[in-house]
């Protein structure tokens, strides 16, 4: 199974054979990251603030 990509400018998180993020159009995406939250309800989450998410997705909490 090839490892999952998060994007270094958003964190966002998505499959191995995405070029660009869906979320931001950063094409710096990286297979070295740590920790992972899936966002369902922004609006409604205390913890997008401190990530500074505004869309519901997958997110790395460090991508390097």
């Amino acid at each position: 199974m090839p490892a999952l990509r998060a994007c270094r400018e958003c964190h966002s998180v998505h499959d191995a054979d995405t070029q660009v993020c869906p979320i931001c159009g950063s094409s710096s995406l990286s297979e070295d990251w740590a920790g992972y939250a899936v966002i369902a309800h922004p609006e409604e989450s205390e913890i997008v603030e401190l990530m500074n998410v505004t869309t519901s997705g997958r997110y790395a909490l460090k991508a390097r």
